[in-house]
């Protein structure tokens, strides 16, 4: 990849004194890495969102979803306006989950208490599941479905399952282990144009159709923060950014710039780079 740096214009020099001094002095002027050098051409710095937090998710219509230090959940538009506030984030112990799909329907999953909070596009609350009073014990991830329903993936069953908002299971697949030969654990579960994948980074992406159906696999292995928009499918490796055209088999790679590395955290969605700071979240095109 060719990188492209930016460099000040020169002044006519004389003095050999005054040439050894501005050479110094090139050396110590320090390059801003967050607006308007760029160190990476594939990386174009959009802004910034200041403040100190913990996590964050990105909806599909770009609001930010932001976890502080106080345990308060906010969500902000593009714009930077506050579109509503959560204040018990808390409340069923640490937050071990938290889905953004469906901008409309925002979910919350506390592992240790099995349970499942809903809120809806101002982070009210909408609803609350104990998924052990439906005999479900052990979920690590989980997604809105596309008809407003959830999915879970049940480690203790093996399946791929469907529940409504009261935890009641709507469908559910056969034991993926006798499906497969295999077993898999999940990390992430993504509801995407008519098909659900299931993500274990041991093992790569598992394509279900609506209806349960095995469709397909991607060995796409040990990616962290793996998401899908405008089709493409995002992920970080070896400190590259990782994107894959689906259906098109072109997956292209992006060396992340090296003052990425001090990074809380990194997410890729909509062809942008949000990357979690000390001092706030930086935005980035991706090109």
């Amino acid at each position: 990849m060719v990188k492209q740096y930016k460099f000040h214009s020169s002044f006519f020099i004389t003095s050999a004194l005054q040439l050894k001094l501005t050479a110094l002095l090139f050396f110590l002027i320090p390059i801003n890495t967050n607006c308007s050098a760029q160190i990476d051409s594939s990386f174009q710095f959009i802004k910034t969102i200041p403040g100190h937090f913990v996590s964050f998710e990105v909806d599909k219509l770009d609001n930010v979803f932001l976890i502080d230090e106080n345990n308060q959940l906010k969500k902000i538009n593009t714009r930077g306006d506050s579109m509503g506030v959560f204040n018990d984030v808390k409340k069923y112990g640490n937050l071990s989950y938290l889905d953004v799909s469906n901008p409309l329907k925002i979910l919350l999953y506390y592992k240790n208490f099995a349970s499942i909070v809903t809120l809806d596009r101002y982070l009210g609350i909408r609803n609350s599941i104990n998924l052990r009073k439906e005999h479900i014990f052990s979920v690590n991830c989980l997604a809105t479905s596309y008809d407003n329903n959830i999915w879970i993936f049940d480690e203790q069953e093996y399946q791929l399952k469907k529940i409504n908002e009261e935890g009641k299971s709507l469908q559910q697949t056969v034991d993926i282990r006798l499906l497969l030969n295999e077993t898999i654990s999940p990390s992430t579960i993504i509801d995407h144009e008519n098909f659900v994948y299931l993500y274990d980074p041991e093992q790569g992406f598992y394509i279900f159709d609506y209806f349960g159906s095995y469709k397909n696999k991607l060995s796409f292995l040990h990616w962290t923060d793996v998401n899908i928009s405008n089709n493409t499918l995002y992920g970080f490796f070896n400190n590259q950014l990782e994107t894959y055209q689906l259906g098109s088999l072109r997956l292209k790679e992006y060396p992340l710039p090296t003052f990425f590395s001090s990074s809380l955290s990194i997410k890729a969605i909509n062809g942008k780079l949000y990357v979690l700071r000390e001092a706030g979240i930086d935005i980035y095109a991706v090109h």
